[in-house]
């Protein structure tokens, strides 16, 4: 004997004989079968419990075979209990009928007298619609408790410094627009933190945020992850694949570190926001996608286009706004809430009830550059938490290197003094080849001439 379906299936008609044949019919394929002669009551029935799949008559005053009641309490059931899916029947089909019920939510229409077999397939259809439902109205509310989640521990912007003042200013501005956003910024600086504050406050907040780090995608797999393939486009393509794109569609698409893809993906990427459509591999045929678009990088971009390494035109569709995230150094008043966020946090994922940072600490957190800004906070904190053994953090509990910052004092850290000196000694280890020392520094012969005339070096 084979299992039956477990689900709760509710036959209403004021029919006895129908209400019993159908019983009979459906008892012995679904866990759960009841039967209601007066649909008055489906307002209660819906309240009791979750009712899977309606099974309902059209007709119930005599002589009326216009089906319009059948149609009122379609919207009845689906204004109370949207999930329920709903079967109309009745002894006087009609295409047109079928039609409107459709239109209206019904899942699908049956004809009295039915065929048992037909039946059954017909509420088994209803039933997989009930539980796919079921499914994406529980996924989308996991997504949303997961972006409240995020947006509570992680999303959360902490400080009060005029730089990151300005930078939140300009985030208001532009989170409620559909603008696709350039953030830059320094390895460890937020970037991603602030493309979730961008997606928590605009329209697209309870759809998808899809994160892609373009530094970890090899270009041989470029497309199939970004625009997805179908079944055989490749050798281990045994399936066919969704790419980010199509993911994130309705909502908000991040590329970080898009600085690291090469020109011919950068054409193949621009291909696809120009067109707001997507081919997967294999196929021809374009999926229209809609996405708001966030990117990011640590890489100096329009350098890069003066040096024919990055697309111009692949800049001006991604920066519509620009953002520039301050790093930890600019920001130095900024630390103190940092730490009490972080111990927070740490005291919450490692049940300890830490009390802060003695002065002495605070004064070597805060003499320290942090040249891996919030990251390494954050990492400092987490490890002092952990391996700390008071009720403060102490001094002792951060092992950073302090003493080189003052070495570094005696350095000439000006950015134009730095370049001179480098372009200098690549030129001396090349022997004035000016071709190996440009692809040494990883510039473009044009934009080294440039350069050499600008320091005056012969």
């Amino acid at each position: 004997m084979k299992n039956k379906q477990a689900d709760s299936i509710l036959i209403v008609d004021d029919d006895s004989d129908v209400l019993l044949a159908a019983e009979m019919v459906l008892k012995k394929e679904f866990t759960e079968v009841r039967t209601e002669s007066d649909p008055a009551r489906l307002g209660k029935l819906l309240r009791q419990q979750a009712i899977d799949v309606v099974l309902l008559d059209m007709n119930f005053v005599t002589g009326v075979t216009s089906g319009q009641e059948g149609l009122n309490w379609l919207q009845f059931i689906k204004t109370h209990s949207p999930a329920t899916q709903v079967v109309l029947m009745t002894a006087y089909g009609s295409l047109n009928l079928a039609e409107a019920a459709i239109k209206q939510g019904a899942s699908d229409f049956v004809v009295k007298p039915w065929e048992n077999a037909k039946l059954v397939a017909t509420i088994g259809a209803a039933l997989a619609h009930s539980q796919s439902a079921a499914e994406v109205l529980q996924l989308k509310t996991q997504r949303k408790l997961l972006n409240q989640f995020l947006g509570r521990d992680f999303g959360l912007i902490v400080g009060e410094s005029p730089a990151l003042r300005a930078l939140q200013a300009n985030i208001e501005k532009v989170a409620d627009t559909d603008a696709n956003v350039l953030i830059l910024g320094e390895n460890g600086t937020g970037k991603e933190l602030i493309a979730r504050a961008l997606h928590a406050r605009s329209k697209r907040a309870e759809q998808a945020f899809v994160n892609v780090d373009l530094g970890a995608i090899a270009p041989s797999l470029f497309e199939s992850e970004l625009f997805g393939h179908v079944k055989g486009a490749f050798t281990d393509a045994q399936a066919a694949r969704s790419g980010r794109f199509e993911i994130a569609s309705n909502g908000t698409l991040f590329l970080d570190e898009i600085g690291n893809i090469d020109m011919q993906m950068q054409a193949k990427l621009l291909g696809v926001l120009q067109s707001r459509s997507v081919s997967r591999v294999g196929s021809d045929q374009p999926v229209a996608v809609d996405v708001r678009l966030i990117c990011a990088t640590n890489m100096p971009l329009h350098e890069m286009v003066e040096e024919y390494r990055f697309r111009q035109d692949l800049l001006y569709r991604i920066n519509t706004v620009e953002l520039r995230v301050p790093p930890l150094r600019e920001r130095l008043s900024d630390i103190p809430l940092l730490i009490e966020h972080f111990i927070t946090l740490f005291n919450r994922k490692y049940h300890k009830s830490v009390k802060g940072v003695s002065a002495e600490a605070m004064r070597k957190l805060q003499a320290y550059e942090w040249p891996g800004n919030i990251r390494e906070l954050q990492h400092a904190i987490e490890r002092a938490l952990i391996m700390g053994e008071h009720e403060q953090l102490q001094a002792e509990d951060f092992t950073l290197a302090v003493k080189k910052a003052a070495a570094r004092d005696s350095i000439n850290l000006n950015l134009e003094v730095v370049e001179k000196e480098t372009i200098q000694k690549a030129l001396l280890k090349h022997h004035d080849n000016h071709s190996r020392a440009a692809l040494e520094l990883g510039l473009s012969r044009a934009t080294l001439y440039r350069k050499m005339n600008k320091y005056g070096i012969q």
